[in-house]
């Protein structure tokens, strides 16, 4: 195992000052769940762009309230606090907005990384990161807590399952806390590009501003459709997916729906799956 003295701590007056005023970035020593102090954060009445970090998380929770912990320095294990103004069939984009954030910078430090549906970021075709999207309701209205689980310097013998991967392992040299920035500035990128309103004649867009429509922009939400799809590496593969309490759909993953589900062109059809667990089908040579 790696010596934890060979794995630097995040500096947190670094990662401030490559975010800027955007956020307000806390990291402790070691948390069950940044998700769930976040949500509880968010309860009390903190701001959007609260962002908790832990360098070591001990219980925290993937999809299908699955257990997920991380070496003491080894990841980035992180939840952001957001507040968007949008209707309920917005909110589905959020996981999926928070993928192509992380891809995209993965990509500025050299991973070829890449989507699979709906919330997992491989390299290769093994996971280094897992997303969480959680609504909280609150005395001041509903927020949304985004979790990030990114395996960093994680040795092989340290990742919990062998189908995980690290940056590491995958030959990316990278310093966490410039990562951690690079993540917080592509997330917030999106973030704005998504929910922005269309300009109108004689206006200028401002994103700081949008969502006080209660909806996406529509280029926004087109661009973000765009994005996903181009990104993931589900779109065209053959996949089954385990849906819950029912039987597995074997089909071609042909697109992302308007409400950011996958289409798969089942025996039946194409079907439209909201969730349950994919696994990409490799051809049999």
């Amino acid at each position: 195992m790696t010596d934890p003295s060979a794995r630097p701590p995040l500096d947190l007056d670094r990662v401030r000052r490559l975010v800027g005023p955007a956020y307000a970035v806390e990291v402790v020593d070691a948390a069950p769940s940044t998700n769930a102090l976040v949500a509880a954060r968010a309860r009390d009445g903190a701001a959007e762009g609260l962002v908790v970090v832990a360098e070591h998380q001990t219980d925290g929770r993937g999809r299908l309230d699955r257990t997920w912990s991380t070496p003491d320095r080894a990841a980035l294990t992180l939840s952001v606090l957001l507040r968007p103004a949008l209707e309920p069939g917005a909110w589905p984009w959020l996981p999926l907005l928070t993928g192509v954030a992380v891809v995209r910078a993965l990509r500025e430090v050299g991973a070829d990384a890449a989507l699979k549906w709906p919330n997992d970021v491989l390299v290769g075709e093994e996971k280094v990161a897992g997303l969480l999207a959680e609504r909280v309701d609150t005395p001041t209205g509903p927020a949304a807590v985004l979790g990030i689980g990114l395996n960093v310097s994680t040795t092989r013998a340290e990742l919990p399952v062998a189908s995980a991967t690290s940056l590491a392992l995958a030959g990316v040299d990278v310093d966490r806390t410039e990562l951690l920035g690079g993540i917080l500035t592509s997330l917030r990128r999106e973030y704005d590009a998504w929910r922005a309103p269309a300009a109108r004649p004689g206006q200028s867009g401002q994103a700081g501003q949008a969502g006080q429509s209660g909806q996406a922009g529509q280029s926004g939400q087109a661009g973000l459709h765009a994005a996903y799809t181009a990104l993931c590496a589900t779109v065209g593969r053959t996949v089954r997916v385990d849906l819950p309490g029912g039987q597995p759909l074997v089909g071609e993953a042909t697109g992302i729906a308007p409400g950011g589900g996958l289409v798969v062109a089942g025996r039946h059809g194409p079907v439209t799956v909201a969730a349950g667990d994919v696994v990409h089908v490799r051809p049999v040579l």
